[in-house]
């Protein structure tokens, strides 16, 4: 063991001395974070780190050329004669004189536009060049805080992990990633194999910074990025979205004259980029670029700017431009939290001739090597392309360090102690005991946020309890629970209960049974919120929501049985019951309003109900991703649905055993959904559903097939496609067969950014359509156009439609209000 131990730390050392250091500087004296650090004849090496420090490793002692460049610096190559390692060599960079004197401007074309027009014919021919490669990959990320609050909306926030200083700032979040990635262009492919994964302060850290995240092509049309289509300056649309200005050239360390154009927007709040793209001469491929993009650009009011550079390399093998570094730099604030971060990447040890083969490519996107998120501090000074900043190595001592205090008994204990104590409010606010180092936790609700009327139980609350337990780290769980709905008008006590039980993260099987006296609605989709119909009642006398007894027990089971395909599984046995209003309380009484009955099928019969009677009811359905991916991490597989191909959702559901067989049925239903990204225009989203009763019976009314409607002027759901505007709540159900239709295009800004002073507001145009097809009945529609993103500043949380309907020749106008929150 003695000699392994030597043998280990004898060949630690020799690596980590085996190298070329020292720090790369400004003519100011100023550190360069980024810059590319190789040999020559190569396009891989290192690159500095934010102090401006580098590590080069070499093989042995000798002479070497050595490769300094950065884009807006001028490239240095300096030839040493290694004599002993560790070998010191800072360097001086000074900036890039870009000069316009060998431009040769032609009055009739702008000299940059012809420019971005060689760039964007000449893309598909630079791309083939590196049509198929492996890499490596290496990713930091770092975020930071500025006097960050010690509560927000009366919670403690806390030290974050412990890395925040007196005045409350300071790092919050540091990680690393070291991968392979394969990339193939033609079909589009790509995979990462993390091999090393860290995040400070946290035991098996998965970190955020992967390299799909960050790959952001500007020789594609657009790029997602904060999961929106980003404009490319070399699009090949790009002349409708930015002018260009050419501001001068310079020549690499190659003799290559490389043009440097400053991107101009044509409207501001369009999804596109200012700054700088760096072109290469009659290569026409992309030598570098410096370019900023606000979050009002990209829908994200908290952000003020993302700040992206990207450098590239020739590669001598294929005679390519390909990408060495690039670094992410954000600056965020709202509610009081300023925080900003960077995220930065280098590839390296490029194969531009890898031996794919059709096993080389599947849905899995992303895997993790064995024991990728356990390396510890040795091995990662062997692996660490970059070095670290004093402020790295010093966050990392320091959250190691308070990690092992604090995923102790000991310590776990005592912060549980202080956060489980009872205070007398917490009975109407809701109370948690924790119990952080065993994995579970016993909670109950709030009394009063779950206050709410309606006309058949007047102001009623519910009070819940719930025990939930963790059993290990790849998803194993359950939980058990209580509730308690109390009826102040009805004075009628209803409990439920229920088990819920997780095997794994992975295929993700979930086992719940559940039983007890419920009050649901006639429609199972349960489209009306509690809390608008307690609004509209209280305040206008409008009660929405209809409701009926169940007394049930319920036991229903899901999984994935492969990547893309998850079934469903229910059975329940139902007593059923009709409720009536027993009360009409109004805080504001209308003379020409009043209160209807309980019943949905006639709403001026306050006496009659349906017959009580029990039901099992039987479902299985099957929710098939077309074209998944899908992310292998060490605790569990997470999905990623395509947009490239619709989601089908097939269901069957039987009712049986009511002891009458009219009443019986059996419903075959289906479901089709997909978003389609259409770049620079924005995305169009559509639902159609469909299904059909094997025969056609007087059925029990909830058993019909109810669709989701509104008489309110708020949005009841933030997804548009699952609901209609107007649509009366149960006059259109059918125990027959049905069509559904939804459509909607946001432009994302696409129109409105186009026309003058409008564009300043920023909002964005929404139009929709809605139709409904059921038997014995002429079409249902809808049409609607709308704001999207409306607000003020980085308060950007509402909608506004205009819809119009369209029914049995009579037309409803109504304008809604969506919040998004």
């Amino acid at each position: 063991m003695k000699n392994i131990t030597t043998l280990i730390l004898l060949a630690y050392s020799s690596i980590t001395f085996s190298q070329i250091k020292g720090k790369v500087t400004s003519s100011k004296n100023q550190p360069i974070s980024l810059v590319s650090v190789y040999l020559e004849n190569t396009i891989t090496g290192t690159t500095t780190n934010n102090n401006g420090d580098y590590n080069l490793p070499i093989a042995k002692i000798g002479k070497y050329t050595i490769i300094f460049q950065m884009l807006g610096y001028k490239t240095v190559k300096k030839s040493v004669n290694v004599e002993s390692l560790p070998y010191t060599l800072n360097i001086i960079l000074d900036e890039e004189e870009v000069t316009l004197d060998e431009v040769v401007v032609n009055s009739e074309e702008n000299p940059a536009n012809k420019i971005i027009r060689n760039a964007i014919a000449n893309k598909a021919k630079n791309t083939d060049k590196f049509a198929e490669f492996t890499a490596d990959f290496y990713s930091r990320g770092l975020f930071k805080v500025k006097d960050l609050p010690k509560k927000f909306l009366g919670q403690d926030i806390g030290d974050m992990g412990g890395g925040l200083d007196s005045t409350r700032s300071g790092v919050v979040y540091l990680s690393e990633t070291v991968s392979k990635i394969a990339f193939q262009k033609k079909p589009q492919n790509f995979k990462e194999h993390i091999i090393a994964s860290k995040v400070s302060g946290q035991d098996n850290g998965i970190s955020f910074n992967q390299a799909e995240d960050v790959n952001f092509n500007f020789y594609e049309n657009s790029f997602d990025l904060a999961d929106v289509k980003v404009i490319s300056p070399i699009a090949n649309g790009a002349f409708g979205y930015y002018n260009y200005k050419l501001t001068g050239v310079f020549y690499d360390k190659n003799g290559k004259l490389i043009n440097k154009i400053q991107l101009l927007p044509k409207r501001k709040n369009d999804r596109v980029f200012s700054g700088f793209i760096y072109i290469v001469e009659d290569d026409w491929a992309i030598y570098g670029a410096d370019v900023i993009v606000t979050g009002a650009q990209i829908s994200l009011p908290m952000v003020d700017t993302l700040h992206i550079k990207q450098n590239y390399n020739f590669s001598t093998n294929n005679k390519a431009w390909v990408p060495v570094t690039q670094t992410i730099d954000f600056k965020a604030g709202m509610f009081g939290f300023n925080f900003n971060g960077r995220f930065s990447a280098a590839y390296s040890n490029y194969n531009f001739t890898p031996n794919f083969n059709k096993q080389t490519f599947s849905n899995e996107i992303l895997s993790f090597a064995e024991n990728a998120t356990e390396k510890d501090s040795v091995y990662w000074k062997t692996i660490r392309p970059v070095t670290l900043t004093s402020e790295e190595i010093l966050d990392y001592k320091l959250k190691d360090s308070i990690k092992t205090i604090r995923t102790s008994e000991k310590y776990l204990d005592s912060i549980d102690r202080k956060n489980n104590k009872f205070k007398p409010l917490d009975v109407l606010f809701g109370y948690t005991y924790e119990d952080s180092f065993n994995k579970w936790s016993l909670s109950t609700s709030s009394p009063i946020e779950n206050l709410n009327f309606n006309t058949v139980q007047g102001w009623n609350s519910t009070i819940g309890i719930n025990y939930r337990k963790l059993l290990n780290k790849k998803g194993k769980r359950f939980s058990i629970g209580a509730d308690i709905n109390y009826g102040f008008s009805e004075k009628k006590v209803r409990p439920t209960t229920n088990f819920s039980y997780q095997w794994n993260n992975t295929s993700k099987p979930v086992l719940t049974i559940s039983g007890g006296i419920a009050t649901p609605q006639f429609n199972e989709k349960q489209p009306i919120s509690e809390f608008w119909n307690t609004v509209s009642s209280v305040f206008f006398e409008r009660n929405y929501l209809k409701i009926y007894e169940k007394t049930f027990a319920k036991v229903s089971f899901s999984r994935e049985v492969t990547n893309g395909i998850r079934m469903f599984s229910s059975l329940e046995f139902a007593d059923r019951k009709p409720l009536f209003n027993t009360t009409n309380y109004v805080m504001f009484p209308k003379d020409d309003v009043n209160y209807t009955s309980n019943n949905p099928q006639e709403p001026s019969n306050f006496t009659t109900g349906f017959t009580p009677h029990h039901m099992w009811t039987f479902s299985l359905g099957a929710n098939i991703n077309f074209g998944q991916k899908y992310l292998s991490y060490p605790n569990g597989k997470y999905n990623i649905s395509s947009h490239k191909y619709p989601s089908l959702f097939i269901g069957y559901k039987k009712n049986f055993g009511s002891g009458n067989t009219e009443w019986n049925s059996d419903l075959v239903f289906s479901e089709l959904r997909q978003k389609i990204n259409l770049s620079n225009w924005g995305e169009f989203k559509y639902k159609a559903k469909g299904g059909l009763f094997l025969e056609q019976k007087d059925i029990p009314f909830m058993d019909y097939n109810h669709f989701n409607g509104n008489r309110l002027l708020i949005a009841p759901k933030s997804n548009y496609l699952d609901n209609f505007y107007m649509l009366p709540y149960y006059q259109l159900s059918t125990n027959n067969k049905f069509v559904e239709l939804h459509g909607e295009y946001n432009f994302k800004g696409a129109l409105l950014s186009k026309i003058p002073l409008i564009n300043k507001l920023n909002f964005h145009l929404v139009t929709s359509a809605k139709a409904l097809f059921t038997p014995d009945n002429k079409p249902y529609s809808e049409l609607a156009v709308g704001l999207d993103n409306v607000g003020f500043g980085k308060w950007r949380l509402f909608r506004v439609d205009f819809a119009r309907s369209t029914f049995d020749g009579k037309h409803e106008n109504r304008v809604v209000l969506g919040i998004k929150l």
